[in-house]
């Protein structure tokens, strides 16, 4: 038995294929943790979907910005971007549970025999990993609750500045969910910068959230995506960046959770920016 994490798949089916087949994935004995963002701008969101909800027993997804978008969309009634190409898989009959599987998935894990934490964006040095988790449960029950569309209805308004037990249930989830989803560059305040995407140098104010001296001291495994500008690189050998931008023509990346040990395929797509 093998366990396996895969960085942000965006649509890209072909090399999700080749690189399952690269280690011999075999799903009646090994997991796959997806690190989120399964779907958006890739050339096949629903073939991805379709081998998830295939396989699902055998694979965890932590929940995404672009999988939570799509979830949004669906309870909300509104309108894909086409620059996701999700044509095909909104006109698929199962879409419906599609959305199904996908909303019962987490937002961050903590895989104890590994002693591995696993989330879309990383971890907010603020919290300690039981404060994360115990935080990702709370936003987890929002989005499963039956006022699934009142969360998702208020989670792009802006993003409340610091964390207080005065915010309401919404702003709550608003900030848990960015942290988990949306997160690189945090303030020299330590609060969580949204409109910075820029290189990271030494003279930039916003630092990246893994360089936070906390992570000195915390020598636990982080894995995460997202980041597809990191190329896969963190500069900590504890905290592993998975998206390296496979759906703007770089690769896919696996690791195996036991070693360590990365295994990774080029990317197929004719890349485009517009």
């Amino acid at each position: 038995m093998a366990n396996y994490a895969i960085g942000d798949l965006q649509g890209c089916f072909n090399e999700f294929h080749a690189l399952l087949q690269q280690v011999d994935f075999n799903p009646s004995k090994d997991h796959l943790y997806l690190v989120g963002d399964i779907v958006a701008r890739g050339p096949d969101s629903l073939a991805c979907l379709d081998y998830l909800y295939t396989y699902q027993d055998s694979i965890t997804v932590t929940l995404g910005n672009h999988d939570l978008h799509l979830i949004a969309n669906y309870f909300l009634n509104k309108a894909a971007n086409p620059k996701d190409k999700l044509g095909p898989l909104l006109r698929s009959e199962k879409f419906p549970a599609y959305i199904k599987m996908l909303q019962q998935q987490p937002l961050a894990l903590w895989l104890e025999e590994q002693q591995v934490f696993i989330s879309h964006a990383g971890l907010n040095p603020a919290w300690t990993i039981k404060e994360a988790l115990k935080h990702a449960q709370f936003a987890t029950d929002c989005y499963q609750s039956t006022h699934a569309h009142d969360f998702f209805n208020h989670m792009y308004l802006a993003h409340p500045s610091t964390w207080s037990k005065q915010l309401t249930k919404f702003e709550k989830f608003r900030y848990i969910v960015n942290y988990f989803t949306r997160m690189r560059f945090l303030t020299p305040d330590e609060q969580l910068d949204l409109s910075y995407k820029g290189a990271i140098t030494d003279s930039n104010a916003m630092i990246p959230w893994f360089n936070h001296p906390r992570f000195k001291t915390l020598k636990k495994d982080i894995v995460f995506g997202h980041w597809a500008a990191l190329e896969g690189k963190t500069s900590h050998s504890h905290i592993h960046a998975l998206d390296t931008g496979c759906v703007w023509g770089g690769k896919m990346t696996l690791l195996e959770l036991s070693n360590k040990q990365r295994f990774s395929v080029n990317s197929t797509n004719f890349v485009s920016f517009n």
